[in-house]
């Protein structure tokens, strides 16, 4: 039981390390961004799985690869290992997803721009502290483009709307020190119109309640100073109802747990101070039993295939329950809380 109580940060920082170069070896172009640079250290490794275009690694991260570098790099800063990657190769991968003419970054090199990556970036350009490398207003003047009449927010040019676009919009405005260039107050009562009569929120007016879709909301509404506008403890009772008999928390009624809700749920339950609602020490147990101790990375369940996802929201779930030897984080802007202070403080 002892060793079970353990995390093995070792093993997942080796993990992530090769994950973040695999997926980025097997989904870049050749060559990658720039004709006249060979493949750098971050790019080279496995490159002739690289020319397997039905891989694993290329199929499952094509779209999403720069949600991938946000998610294995921050684990890696929460680790204390963020040095065990070169930050300027980093910096160039990410900016090569960018694009001036909009001011948007796609998920993958050629990807069209979508307010969903560009928070990615923006994100893992704070953990370098490299946000001078972008024009901060055009990225800004992209993010709030999106905003439509109601105070909601569009997630691209096609205009899907969704509250996990609204706290998306809001969260990288606030990273960027440009929230006036939105209508706050249209965007909050949009955030509002969407609570239910449970204490949650929906993706959109009337929607069901879930985890996900209410981290979005409460964080959209701690980063703009408006947190009144939630019944905290009527929330706070259908988050902690969350738990399972297993220790693990779901993201809705009658759902099996699933380790990335310890993010979700948790997330929440601090930002309205309820999270002594939940038994810690469960849920401590049923995120450590779902690692794999010898390869590395944590999965969604006990004895399941690891992935970068769940092993980035699995460490993230124990910062916030203040697990020794990592590093505390912001339950809002899903960053560490050293890179958030740095940014706010410095200004």
């Amino acid at each position: 039981m002892a060793d079970e109580a353990e995390l093995a940060a070792d093993q997942h920082v080796r993990y992530i390390v090769t994950v973040e170069k695999v997926t980025s070896a097997a989904t870049a172009p050749f060559p990658p961004y720039a004709p006249s640079t060979p493949p750098s250290a971050f790019q080279r490794p496995l490159l002739s799985s690289a020319q397997k275009k039905d891989s694993f690694e290329s199929l499952v991260m094509e779209h999403i690869r720069l949600n991938g570098a946000y998610w294995g790099l921050t684990t890696l800063d929460l680790l204390h290992k963020l040095h065990a990657v070169d930050a300027a190769e980093v910096v160039d991968w990410i900016m090569s997803c960018y694009h001036p003419e909009s001011g948007g970054f796609g998920g993958n090199v050629g990807h069209d721009p979508h307010v969903l990556y560009t928070l990615s970036a923006v994100q893992v350009l704070c953990l370098f502290d490299r946000l001078d490398v972008l024009d901060v207003d055009k990225v800004a003047d992209y993010v709030a483009g999106l905003q439509n009449k109601d105070g909601s927010f569009s997630g691209d040019i096609w205009g899907e709307v969704d509250t996990r676009f609204s706290y998306i919009a809001l969260c990288t405005l606030s990273l960027l020190h440009r929230l006036h260039k939105i209508d706050v107050q249209k965007a909050v009562d949009f955030i509002v119109s969407c609570k239910n009569l449970d204490g949650g929120f929906g993706a959109m007016p009337g929607g069901e309640s879930h985890a996900g879709q209410i981290f979005c909301c409460v964080g959209a509404l701690a980063i703009t100073g408006s947190l009144q506008h939630i019944d905290r403890d009527l929330l706070g009772w259908w988050l902690c109802e969350r738990q399972c008999k297993d220790g693990g928390l779901n993201g809705r009624p009658e759902k099996l747990a699933d380790v990335c809700y310890s993010w979700w749920v948790l997330s929440s339950l601090v930002m309205i101070d309820r999270v002594h609602w939940i038994d810690k020490e469960k849920l401590t147990k049923f995120i450590l039993n779902c690692q794999d101790k010898e390869n590395g990375g944590i999965s969604d369940r006990p004895d399941n295939a690891v992935d970068i996802y769940h092993t980035y929201f699995g460490i993230a779930g124990l910062s916030l329950m203040e697990y020794p030897g990592v590093k505390p984080l912001d339950p809002a802007y899903a960053l560490p809380l050293d890179v958030v202070n740095r940014i706010f403080l410095k200004k």
